[in-house]
């Protein structure tokens, strides 16, 4: 891993499963909304799908009022306000919230409303479990198959406090060096970094890979170039030549493992992009204080 020594992701701690090198590797998805019509159009909301093996997300920009409904949803799922101009009110299993702001919401399973309103951007982050959204995705076809390397989905354990709806504010302080800002649930982890201004210091990129599962990066604003190298195997008819792709705003792009991997922000102004990882990061959430809901949601035992 090429992190600068002061950086935390630095003391992470190094792999020592001993399964044996992977042979086969599946390829990135990059998923440019603005490249395609929206899915769904109302009068005030426009929303976007794309998928990983395990998960789906619904982008959707809200002008005016939106309510996004799940019955029998099988389990948790993320709604992110993105933007300070939204309000949200939630009702689920005989509970209300309301949030404003940059705010993650939990939604236990069974049937849910979530009604927002204002101007911005909302992410609904799903499990593949949902699969009458999981068919609605841009890149729906590409997982025809499993995808390589990638565990089945196993959600981490109920919390304690058992399930309900759940609101944690995406403006408090992040970690100090790389300014993370993580929260889990039983299905999913957030990383919420904030926007940044101009491009990314090319002699400072953080190259990095992941032996078991996908990232997803959510471009929001700007333009990022996500640069990624596939190992070399014995049978050269499984290489895969290097991957340099720019996107921009609004995206999604699904980075495979065992890829080597790092993101550049490009653009000369604001870019702002978040990661998602479906079921929750075992490296993240072994170190301490680096997850800020972790007293809400236990991670598996013995890991």
């Amino acid at each position: 891993m090429a992190y600068d020594s002061t950086d935390l992701r630095s003391t992470l701690p190094s792999s020592t499963a001993a399964a044996p090198a992977p042979e086969r590797f599946s390829g990135s998805e990059h998923i440019q909304f603005r490249d395609l019509p929206p899915v769904e159009k109302h009068d005030d909301t426009s929303t976007w799908y794309a998928r990983g093996q395990n998960f789906v997300v619904g982008y959707s920009e809200v002008d005016g009022t939106a309510t996004f409904s799940r019955e029998g949803q099988p389990d948790e799922y993320v709604v992110l306000l993105a933007d300070d101009s939204l309000t949200a009110h939630a009702r689920a299993a005989g509970e209300e919230v309301t949030a404003s702001g940059r705010t993650m919401l939990v939604l236990p399973p069974g049937d849910s409303t979530v009604t927002v309103t204002g101007q911005g951007r909302v992410l609904r982050l799903l499990t593949t479990r949902s699969d009458d959204l999981a068919g609605l995705a841009a890149n729906a076809d590409s997982y025809a198959e499993p995808h390589a390397n990638i565990p089945p989905l196993q959600p981490w354990p109920e919390p304690p406090e058992g399930y309900r709806i759940r609101a944690y504010d995406l403006t408090v302080p992040p970690l100090a060096n790389p300014p993370f800002r993580l929260y889990r649930c039983t299905t999913f982890m957030v990383n919420f970094i904030d926007p940044k201004q101009g491009p990314r210091d090319p002699a400072k990129l953080s190259p990095h890979k992941h032996d078991d599962f996908e990232q997803c990066s959510i471009v929001l604003a700007g333009e990022y170039v996500h640069h990624i190298r596939w190992p070399w195997t014995s049978d050269k008819a499984n290489w895969r030549e290097d991957e340099h792709q720019r996107v921009t705003a609004p995206s999604v792009t699904v980075i495979p493992p065992p890829s080597l991997h790092t993101s550049e922000a490009v653009a000369a102004g604001t870019n702002h992009l978040i990661d998602v990882f479906c079921p929750p990061r075992f490296d993240f959430s072994a170190m301490e204080g680096w997850v800020f809901n972790a007293g809400d949601y236990p991670a598996p035992a013995g890991r």
